[in-house]
């Protein structure tokens, strides 16, 4: 026997799931939102009416039978064509209306345009590349490039696409989280490897932003699996308070060239010339412009910066990014740094002194970092990861004194995952 025990305002994700996994009609243990608010008497009576309810729906499903639960979600079939207008107006408000966008206009993935970027691999198109959450719905490689096409790639993105969805994937990265959690989770692609320039992905001066078709179409086509294979509907599944625009795109390349140390992948075990996709799930990006002379100055406003007590980081001990500009880089490099020795610098000066979280958001970071630093009191000095390594560090953009601290979202650890390409590589332009 099985239920589901899901808050009020995330009914709409537990059916979506319950249906996902092959259960629908699994009971339903509701309880009242928002709770995080509420005073330990009150989640003390919240916890017995719910244990209650647990019992009772228990219950009632034994006198019926036992549901049966699907161990797996089911495999997806091949794409299935579909009649549409063929007014490109008409077009996207057929696929507004029926909730297959991300809000701006979508280029017709007709068949032609699809078997068009399906020569870009050897994969079959019906394999399951992963499974993605929380609709758990099969990435096969066509509805990969179906998702590719819409978004407006050229077909040789498609390498950079399947390993992208191998990332998000992967267990560790905690993509049922990003998706459902009301953070206003974004999930940032990082390219790194020869396949950058031969894409022409911008790595430079104004990468996080428009103006490059690389960059805003590989990240608007990660979105589009997240919501079309995925299920995330905002507001449905998707349940952040806010959101923020990089939920449209986000995505660059390292400037490998502006790095004097290794770029991310070659840190992680990759050769220099692999082609790599790092999937990080990113909670906003904070400008530091930053003019100081001296290295020790730098890093001090970078660790300040850091330093804020609503962080998912601090509260669960997270593995935020640092972009640094080649010029901070650089700075860094000559005052004989490692990157190693950056991060173990950033990770002890940017503690926080546990008092700064006031009442219930103290209890909760005591309880979030526990099992890792033991009874934590107010004068506790916290760390925003377990351990150094856990803070990254790319280098990107271009002239400037500005770097970029991006927190991530609560539990997720970023994936890099190595692009297959097939014989003859990559061209940009089509």
């Amino acid at each position: 026997m099985a239920l589901t025990v899901v808050s009020q305002s995330f009914i709409g994700l537990g059916r979506a799931q319950q249906k996902a996994l092959g259960s629908p009609d699994l009971p339903m243990a509701l309880i009242p939102h928002p709770f995080g608010t509420r005073s330990r008497v009150e989640l003390k009576d919240i916890a017995a009416k719910c244990a209650d309810d647990i019992a009772r729906l228990l219950c009632e499903a034994a006198l019926i039978g036992a549901t049966k639960v699907a161990a797996v979600a089911p495999v997806a079939p091949r794409a299935r064509l579909i009649e549409a207008p063929a007014d490109l107006e008409e077009l996207n408000k057929f696929y507004i209306k029926r909730r297959w966008g991300d809000g701006l206009i979508i280029a017709p993935p007709t068949r032609e345009a699809v078997e068009r970027m399906l020569r870009h691999t050897n994969r079959e198109p019906d394999e399951v590349v992963a499974t993605i959450a929380p609709g758990m719905g099969a990435a096969t490689v066509e509805y990969i490039a179906i998702q590719g096409v819409m978004a407006g790639c050229y077909p040789e993105y498609l390498p950079v696409l399947i390993a992208a969805a191998e990332a998000v994937g992967a267990s560790q990265f905690h993509l049922q989280a990003i998706q459902a959690t009301t953070n206003p989770s974004a999930v940032w692609l990082l390219v790194n490897g020869p396949i950058a320039k031969w894409l022409e992905v911008n790595s430079g001066a104004g990468c996080l932003g428009p103006g490059t078709w690389a960059n805003a179409t590989l990240g608007r086509a990660l979105r589009l699996m997240l919501l079309n294979i995925g299920g995330a509907l905002p507001g449905d599944i998707d349940k952040a308070t806010q959101g923020q625009p990089a939920k449209y795109t986000f995505c660059c390349a390292e400037n490998e060239e502006g790095n004097p140390w290794q770029p991310l992948h070659v840190e992680r075990g990759f050769s220099a010339d692999a082609n790599t996709v790092t999937t990080i799930g990113a909670l906003g990006t904070w400008s530091m412009n930053m003019t100081a002379k001296g290295a020790e100055e730098v890093l001090a406003m970078i660790a300040d910066t850091m330093q804020y007590p609503a962080s998912s980081d601090y509260m669960y001990g997270g593995a935020p990014f640092i972009i640094l500009s080649p010029q901070h880089a650089q700075l860094f490099h000559r005052a004989g740094w490692s990157k190693y020795d950056v991060k173990r610098r950033l990770w002890e000066q940017s503690k926080i002194r546990a008092s700064r979280s006031k009442g219930s958001e103290f209890e909760r970071m005591a309880t979030g970092r526990r099992a890792e630093l033991g009874e934590i009191g107010p004068d506790t000095m916290v760390p925003i990861s377990e351990k150094p390594e856990d803070i990254s560090i790319v280098v990107a953009g271009g002239a400037g004194s500005h770097s970029v601290f991006v927190p991530v979202s609560a539990h997720t650890r970023s994936v890099t995952r190595e692009i297959v390409l097939t014989e003859g590589g990559a061209k940009a332009g089509g």
